[in-house]
């Protein structure tokens, strides 16, 4: 009777919000890097005198009978779902450690084969026979080769037998699901006769087990139940309180916001549904808890006590997300666009289906726990069924829909012609698939339609939140964002990236919690999600290949620790080790540089193999890289390997004053791709490392920086040269800067009639300072040759008299009348008189 009630009810079991049965799914979900499942029995650790190939024997044998045993016990519970969970759970395990016992021959199996590859073929017929010792090994190897072999075999024989098996109970499950769902009971009047009378039973057996229940607690565990009552409701008003100062903002809706915008109204509505059944999940387990930890509750009360706590919830939660998005009281926060009347009555239809949902799903164990008829059960589910269905029909024909700019207080329009008759088909099918019998079905679909929409629509508001929340400059128009922004100073960008941070944040949040809800209203059990979560996160197979999220995220966050300890090192190497050595800036580049290339190579290294990815399996990667070097990347290797060329041999470092080509300027730094170089005009030009290594580079700062500075001067040719050059001598000599070893010297290069040509030649010290030290010793030279009066130009020539007699200025003077006179235009002042006869013409015509 149990069996034909469990497979009734199984849709009952997994479909309504199981909150206790799902928190170990979100705890495998955190815990996924937890190792894998063994055995039952572990296998017995080997001893000094037993070979790794026998322990793997012993190993194997111990799997085999695992694994007959577990299938026996599939024969025996292949009615009870549950049980068939946990064997298949155990079957895959088994598989797991099967495998493994293979993997762990596989080095002791290449071993074999690299030793006889180093011993070769055996000597053909007529050569000289092996030593006996080579033959003897020889024999040994290929024994214990073949002995892998042969273990090799049975363990993928009993890897297939294994995955058979879990096969084989997924189809019992897949059988026991269907037969509960389609099963046809016949209504007629003795079903209800007799489930009337089952209800009177079971009434007055649970008022008897209830009062018996209260009357022990009261008289024996009363400090026990009040003391747990208190610590629930002290526990439900902290929750309360905290999450409404934490989280007001997300939860509450402003009264001074009129019109809120729509990504406003998104957060508040998502929000203001998880957070408040998150709390009263956790007021429900604290209950439990509680109860359950002072004894209070005994082993007939404790599971009606638990689904009652788990409908209130469930309950809670589809009137909160109904709330949420119909927003009955006010429609400015309305996230759909119905009437308020229409809110209203969508908000009591759904509430209502939600209350009968889990009214009998609580009813049900209660039956179930009393140990009442089948019958009974399968009549609260018919009329259960009904209910809902005729909801659904209600639903239909009332008009909440306006249209676009319509204002909430106006009267609503029926539904669109698609959604009336979906609507009406769903409930009208609830209806008749009860009254001709296939009351699993019905109440199966039923309890999908308020639980399983329920989540959907709460995931649906949530991928709307994520995705207007990490819109771009979408963040900075909200409240936290706001907030950020003043606390912190965020700018646009940094805003941005947080905006895409949260979203991505509501993405993961969504699918860990909402995901496995669904697969449980579907018949999947809590062990069912844990071994899919470990195979998600652990053993992802394409082909041959398996990826494992778990390692490739610790991976990525070893490589990202070994960055830190690179960069750590760096700065700690430089700015301890090489400061206080006093080594140069070009040193100490380099040593950066190197040190930074090893420790991302040698994070690179830990991070591939903490991903579980093998490198040698990158060999053809390798050869394909190699091929487009050859090709297409013959330029980026070769500026790679010159800079490495550069690093070693030093022919510049950071700080250089180089000349390469056309560019010239100081080296501020060098890569293993290119260098950068400031020229004076504070411009950075970099350079590839190829072209400093093939072309000439010029350093004016290789060794040192004494450098000779050439400054050229020239005279009027009229002064004598050799005092021109001796008191440049001076000159040059008393000039601060200068180096007097090597001496400075004067030299006359060139001369002409118009000038004499000189060119001073002097070392500095430090040839940066040669642009200030020349502009000192010409100012110094200029006011020399002011104060020897030595001409730098030729003196100007003196103005010539012009002389003319009196006969040619007359006749010039002549000659400037008569060409000013042509230049002279017509006269208008002047009138030609008319005809005789002829009238005068009128002035203003």
């Amino acid at each position: 009777m149990f069996a034909m009630r469990r497979r009734l009810s199984l849709f009952n079991e997994d479909g309504l919000l199981p909150i206790f049965r799902l928190l170990p799914v979100l705890l495998v979900l955190l815990l996924v890097a937890a190792p894998p499942v063994r055995a039952q029995t572990a296998a017995v650790p080997a001893t000094a005198d037993v070979t790794q190939l026998e322990q793997a024997n012993s190993d194997l044998d111990r799997a085999s009978g695992q694994l007959n045993a577990i299938r026996e016990r599939v024969e025996r519970d292949k009615d009870d779902d549950a049980r068939l969970v946990d064997l298949k759970v155990e079957a895959e395990a088994l598989n797991r450690t099967i495998l493994s016992i293979s993997v762990a021959t596989r080095p002791r199996l290449e071993a074999i084969k690299a030793r006889q590859t180093e011993l070769g073929d055996p000597p053909a017929d007529g050569a000289p026979a092996e030593a006996a010792v080579v033959v003897e090994e020889r024999k040994k190897l290929a024994t214990e080769r073949n002995e892998i072999n042969a273990l090799t075999g049975e363990a993928e024989n009993l890897s297939i037998e294994a995955t058979k098996l879990s096969n084989r109970i997924t189809e019992i499950r897949r059988r026991l699901f269907s037969d509960a769902i389609l099963k046809r009971t016949e209504i007629n009047t003795e079903l209800f006769t007799e489930a009337s009378g089952a209800l009177v039973e079971e009434t007055q057996t649970l008022n008897r087990t209830v009062a018996a229940w209260l009357q022990f607690v009261w008289k024996f565990k009363r400090m026990q139940l009040l003391g747990a009552v208190g610590l629930s409701l002290l526990a439900a008003l902290v929750l309360h309180t905290g999450s409404y100062r934490l989280f007001a903002p997300f939860i509450t809706r402003g009264v001074q916001e009129e019109k809120p915008h729509y990504i406003t109204r998104l957060s508040v509505a998502f929000w203001s549904t998880i957070l408040p059944t998150m709390a009263a999940a956790a007021f429900a387990g604290a209950s439990y808890f509680f109860l359950d930890t002072f004894n209070v509750l005994r082993a007939d009360i404790a599971p009606i006590v638990t689904v009652a706590l788990g409908v209130m919830v469930a309950i809670y939660f589809v009137a909160q997300l109904a709330n949420a998005v119909l927003s009955p009281v006010d429609g400015h926060w309305r996230l759909v666009r119905v009437s308020d009347r229409g809110a209203q009555l969508l908000w009591l239809l759904i509430f209502g289906m939600a209350i009968v949902n889990g009214g009998d799903y609580f009813l049900g164990t209660i039956s179930e726990v009393l140990g009442s008829p089948v019958v009974l059960t399968v009549v609260k589910s018919f009329i259960a069924s009904i209910i809902i269905g005729a909801l659904l029909v209600v639903t239909a024909f009332i008009k909440p829909v306006l249209r676009q700019g319509e204002k909430p207080d106006t009267q609503g329009r029926p539904w669109p012609r698609s959604v009336f008759i979906l609507l009406v088909l769903t409930g009208l099918g609830l209806v008749f698939a009860s009254l001709l019998g296939y009351v699993g079905m019905a109440r199966f679909i039923a309890t999908q339609i308020v639980v399983t929409g329920a989540v959907v629509v709460t995931m649906y508001i949530g991928f709307l939140s994520g995705r207007a929340v990490s819109a771009p400059n979408a963040f900075a128009e909200t409240t936290v964002g706001k907030r950020l922004e003043e606390r912190f100073g965020l700018g646009q960008v940094a805003l941005d990236q947080v905006g895409l941070a949260a979203g991505l944040g509501v993405y993961l949040l969504i699918f860990v919690c909402f995901v496995p809800l669904i697969l449980l209203q579907w018949g999947f059990q809590v062990a069912d999600i844990e071994s899919w979560a470990y195979r998600i996160f652990t053993e992802i197979r394409i082909g041959s290949i398996t990826i494992s999220l778990v390692g490739i995220l610790a991976g990525i966050l070893l490589f990202a620790a070994g960055l830190v300890i690179t960069r750590w090192f760096q700065k700690w190497v430089d700015g301890n080790v090489l400061a206080r050595s006093q080594v140069d800036a070009g040193v100490r580049n380099s040593v950066r540089t190197a040190v930074g290339y090893a420790g991302v190579a040698l994070a690179g290294l830990v991070g591939i193999s903490a991903a579980g990815i093998n490198l040698s399996s990158l060999a053809l990667v390798a050869g394909a890289l190699s091929l487009g070097i050859g090709f297409g990347l013959q330029n980026i290797v070769s500026n790679f390997v010159s800079g490495l060329i550069l690093l070693a041999e030093r022919p510049f470092k950071v700080g250089d004053w180089v000349v390469a080509g056309t560019t010239e300027g100081f080296v501020r730094r060098i890569s293993v791709r290119a260098t950068e170089i400031e020229t004076f005009q504070r411009q950075t030009v970099i350079v590839p490392n190829s072209l400093l290594i093939n072309g000439q580079v010029g350093n004016w700062t290789h060794r040192n920086k004494l450098g000779r500075v050439d400054l050229a001067i020239s005279v009027h040719g009229s002064n004598d040269p050799r005092q021109v050059q001796e008191m440049l001598v001076e000159v040059v000599r008393g000039q601060q800067g200068l180096l007097r070893n090597p001496e400075p010297m004067v030299v006359f290069l060139a001369f002409s009639a118009s000038s004499l040509d000189f060119e001073i030649r002097a070392f500095l010290a430090d040839i940066l300072n040669g642009t200030t030290v020349k502009s000192e010793l010409r100012a110094a030279i200029l006011e020399r040759f002011r104060q020897d009066e030595i001409a730098i130009g030729g003196p100007a020539a003196p103005e010539v008299p012009v002389k003319i007699s009196p006969e040619g200025a007359e006749l010039i003077s002549a000659l400037l009348d008569q060409a000013t006179e042509k230049l002279r235009p017509p006269s208008t002042s002047r009138r030609h008189k008319p005809a005789d006869g002829a009238p005068e013409a009128d002035p203003s015509a």
